[in-house]
């Protein structure tokens, strides 16, 4: 039987960041693509970003009735935003020469779609969620 003392804090084994080359567009002085720093968060994070992207959407046929859904692309961005060490999204400087304010605005405007979706594709696996957010959601639903 494992002892307790595992699972304190200082035994656990901490997750590593991630280098990733999100895009070959992004280059070094001498040509190479610049790989992005990516963290996992914790699970209380985690809760913090999807309780942020809830809205309460009205039952078909059901009048006053309503439910609670997440908007998935707003959690997808803002967990980008969260996961995302380098380069600094939040960074004044970055955000002002795309034209953008925040850090989900930015990352839309910087990546081409298909970028975009290989990253949040990296960041959720970077997580731990072996199926993508949209399974999970239609997995709960059924």
């Amino acid at each position: 039987m494992a002892s307790l003392s595992a699972f304190l804090a200082q035994n656990a084994m901490k997750i590593n960041n991630e280098k990733y080359v999100v895009s070959k567009r992004f280059k070094d002085s001498k040509g190479n693509p610049i790989p992005w720093e990516i963290k996992a968060i914790t699970s209380a994070e985690d809760d913090l970003i999807r309780k942020s992207c809830m809205k309460r959407v009205p039952i078909a046929g059901r009048k006053g009735q309503t439910t609670i859904e997440i908007d998935m692309p707003l959690y997808l961005s803002k967990l980008a935003v969260a996961c995302i060490v380098f380069p600094n999204l939040n960074d004044a400087e970055l955000q002002n020469s795309y034209g953008v304010m925040g850090g989900d605005a930015l990352i839309k405007t910087m990546l081409s779609a298909g970028e975009y979706n290989d990253l949040l594709m990296k960041i959720q696996s970077i997580n731990g969620f072996d199926n993508s957010m949209e399974d999970l959601v239609e997995e709960a639903k059924n």
